[in-house]
């Protein structure tokens, strides 16, 4: 699994911790952690909760694109 840097990014732009983050949505910090590290697959109303706070969609946060996609839609 990938690293999931755009929650990374969310939080910055929020300027909050994985601390922060795991408090509002009821998880430990080393869940959010390990999301961010691609070391977790969350379940779809963790998402959601990450989403809500994050005020980010679930493609925003979660989508990941294929290589072969990537490639169709730039050639």
């Amino acid at each position: 699994m990938a690293r999931n840097i755009p929650i990374k990014v969310a939080r910055a732009e929020k300027d909050m911790t994985q601390k922060a983050l795991a408090q509002a949505v009821g998880v430990s910090r080393q869940t959010i952690n390990a999301i961010e590290q691609g070391e977790y697959n969350p379940t779809i109303n963790l998402c959601r909760s990450i989403c809500r706070v994050l005020g980010k969609t679930l493609d925003d946060l979660f989508w990941e694109e294929d290589e072969d996609r990537k490639e169709r839609i730039k050639g």
